[in-house]
């Protein structure tokens, strides 16, 4: 059939993770058990972060970016995904579907430099300790933030731009449980290797530029820790920047098989996008909160005065 002849899509209908009646109600109850684990993880830490003054650091300002950028990230795909897992026939609009993919990749790419400066600043506590209130000043903090936002919002509109500037007509089966760009190339009706170029080009500059700040950033700092003398400082330093290693390990390991290994197949990069973001954002605050003794702490001592509630309450 001509091109010219085929209707635009106005809608796109997700397959989703399956279609079993009884995998999908197990998928439901897992989603939305990690949803609500996701939820209260970050609120609690942005709440702990904003209350205890002890916490008001540069290391606890970043992470407080990056739980906010965690709420959002989850809360654009994992409601959705739970009514989809419910529903007979999974539909989304090519309006909602846009929406979905821009703010997807905004708050997914910010978290990418966030972990990125989130290294530099470990960097420079455990490197270059007597210079580092010097160098990491809250206008400095304040202007990383604002950097990281501003990186993620643009590579989100090359990306988003590139995908959706292509024709759909015809076929409009998307074999994902959300709108990603991988998944939307694949139904496009037109020549996709300009898109896939772009996204490419924009994944080595979000996603591996970071890395190879991050490898550098902890190329150094075991060097460091390995000079130290003590063993007492060498278990703080390993400890306060395993939390972070960890989350950059596997956030990076699973986008970097979607986003630069285009040759996946469709399942794995669909059983993979569920480890990013789905999974990913509720592991981030349980990691941090129960393998860090200041979160541990400050924890305790809002309950026990009962700041906490009152916070609550207040907002």
């Amino acid at each position: 059939m001509n091109q010219t002849n085929q209707i635009w899509v106005t809608e796109f209908l997700l397959l989703g993770l399956s279609d079993d009646p009884q995998t999908q109600l197990l998928l439901f109850v897992i989603f939305m058990g990690v949803y609500l684990v996701t939820m209260l993880g970050n609120l609690l830490l942005i709440s702990l972060v904003l209350i205890d003054s002890q916490l008001h650091t540069p290391m606890y300002f970043f992470l407080c970016n990056l739980s906010f950028a965690d709420l959002f990230f989850s809360t654009n795909i994992v409601p959705q995904a739970l009514v989809h897992l419910l529903s007979k026939r999974k539909v989304i609009s090519f309006i909602g579907c846009a929406a979905q993919l821009l703010l997807f990749l905004i708050f997914g790419c910010t978290q990418c430099a966030l972990l990125s400066v989130m290294s530099y600043d470990r960097y420079l506590a455990i490197c270059d300790p007597m210079h580092y209130p010097l160098i990491m000043t809250w206008k400095v903090c304040s202007q990383f933030s604002l950097g990281c936002w501003v990186s993620g919002i643009l590579v989100s509109l090359v990306d988003t731009t590139f995908t959706l500037q292509l024709p759909y007509q015809g076929d409009n089966k998307i074999a994902h449980f959300f709108c990603e760009a991988p998944a939307l190339l694949v139904v496009a009706s037109a020549d996709i290797h300009k898109a896939e170029t772009a996204i490419f080009f924009m994944g080595v500059m979000i996603l591996l530029a970071p890395v190879s700040l991050i490898l550098v950033s902890y190329g150094a700092i075991i060097v460091t820790v390995v000079k130290m003398k003590t063993t007492s400082g060498r278990l703080k330093a390993f400890s306060t920047c395993g939390t972070h290693l960890l989350v950059v390990i596997l956030f990076y390991g699973s986008a970097i098989i979607t986003y630069m290994t285009p040759k996946s197949s469709k399942k794995q990069g669909k059983l993979v996008s569920v480890f990013y973001a789905v999974i990913n954002p509720m592991l981030n605050p349980l990691i941090y909160s129960l393998r860090n003794k200041d979160v541990k702490r400050a924890f305790r001592n809002v309950i026990n005065r009962g700041k906490l509630f009152r916070f609550i309450l207040s907002l």
